[in-house]
């Protein structure tokens, strides 16, 4: 055989091997299923956890925005603006009882009548103490003008008996100096003459002591009088107390006496509540202690229309985890004494916000997150949001949620740690 030097050479050239090679394209192919198995686990696929629900084991509510007022129910009681209790001003057995509780009653009405011994007699010694010194004072009065006249008449007497001494003893003096009247005549007569002047003198001073004197004692005795006669109307007063009326027209309420009844000084007998004009009485939780103030405002609905209270006083004390606030304002006719009415107490003025319903989806999320649907309403997910105030029917938004989206708003018991629902219909 002829071997061509052509083909000689070609045996000479070594082959050279496929670099893909089934081995290496089932290796590559391997690598690249895990690398895109990895991408799909970590990147394309759904890795949330879900949870299927039915759609009528929900509640489904559109998110809203609108006016937005903060305010909270509280239950008033409907009481007599005015409201006095009859305390016995002095103490004493019921004598008459005179009218019942839950009758109306004018002012001045008598309702009871009480009987107190030692208080008539007190008054009667009173009264006896006042006459006496009222005599003490005439008698006085009546002695002191008698002693004037006296004196004045003394003086009187005086006057013309040393209007008569004098002449005797100008007389006498001439006489003696005329030699016919003797020295002794004459000083007898200069001394009845003095004497008389001092006995005038002496008894001036005597009717003005007399005078001060009588005064002084007619001043005492007017003011022991006036002080007996306050006394006497003092005790006059009390035996009047004895009669226990009503203060104010309104309604009599309660009575708590009976016929024969002792009733010590400061007992509550009765009260009378003035039915011109109620006031509402409310207990308030705690919690809004710092945010209830004198002048807020409240309003509660009766017979198809609102009416507005406000805050007339504030009790801070607290008692069972409430304290009491009383309110006044619109009052409409049909409302009666003890009536309990729903008011809703406003802790903010009115503002437009985006809000949700409340429910029971707070207690699990704490307002921190909720489920929106989508579009279709196949699916909830869960989202931040952030709540602001609230009302006993809304939570005000701050953040996460836009007015038409829809939220679930019913229990999530179960549903904490799932980022997704699915809605079954």
């Amino acid at each position: 055989m002829r071997i061509r030097k052509h083909d000689l050479n070609n045996m000479d050239r070594k082959i050279k091997k496929s670099k893909f090679t089934p081995k290496r394209i089932i290796t590559v192919v391997g690598i690249g299923a895990i690398l895109f198995l990895i991408l799909y686990v970590f990147v394309l696929a759904d890795n949330s956890s879900k949870l299927n629900v039915e759609l009528d084991k929900i509640s489904v509510a559109a998110v809203t925005e609108g006016p937005f007022q903060e305010y909270i129910p509280i239950e008033g009681t409907v009481q007599p603006k005015t409201t006095i209790f009859l305390d016995a001003k002095v103490g004493g057995n019921v004598q008459e009882k005179l009218l019942e509780g839950g009758v109306a009653v004018t002012k001045g009405d008598t309702i009871l009548k009480l009987e107190n011994s030692s208080l008539e007699m007190s008054y009667i010694n009173q009264q006896t103490q006042t006459n006496r010194l009222r005599n003490e004072i005439e008698n006085t009065n009546n002695g002191l003008q008698q002693s004037l006249f006296n004196s004045k008449a003394r003086v009187i007497t005086l006057d013309f008996d040393i209007d008569e001494a004098k002449d005797q003893l100008m007389r006498t003096e001439q006489l003696y100096k005329d030699q016919v009247a003797t020295e002794q005549q004459y000083l007898n007569a200069k001394r009845q003459y003095n004497r008389l002047l001092a006995t005038r003198e002496n008894t001036l001073k005597q009717m003005e002591f007399d005078s001060i004197n009588s005064v002084t004692q007619v001043k005492q005795n007017e003011q022991r009088l006036v002080t007996s006669q306050e006394s006497l109307e003092i005790v006059r007063g009390q035996l009047n107390d004895l009669w226990v009326t009503a203060p104010i027209d309104g309604l009599l309420s309660t009575v708590n006496a009976e016929i024969g009844q002792s009733i010590g000084q400061g007992t509550t007998i009765a009260q009378i509540d003035d039915l011109d004009g109620f006031k509402i009485s409310a207990n308030v939780d705690q919690h809004y202690l710092p945010r209830v103030y004198e002048g807020l405002v409240g309003t509660y609905d009766f017979a198809g229309q609102t009416y507005s209270l406000e805050i007339r006083k504030k009790f801070p004390e607290i008692i069972n985890g409430q304290f009491v606030v009383e309110m006044i304002g619109e009052i409409p006719e049909g409302v009666r004494r003890g009536q309990t009415i729903s008011i809703r107490l406003q802790l903010s003025e009115e503002k437009n916000a985006i809000q949700i319903p409340r429910g029971s989806f707070f207690q699990t999320t704490g307002g921190n997150w909720i489920f929106v649907l989508n579009e279709d309403e196949s699916e909830a997910v869960r989202r931040n949001i952030r709540i602001g105030n609230q009302t006993p029917r809304h939570y005000e938004v701050l953040e996460g949620l836009r007015p038409g989206e829809k939220v679930i708003f019913s229990s999530y018991d179960g549903y904490d740690d799932k980022d997704k629902l699915v809605i079954k219909k």
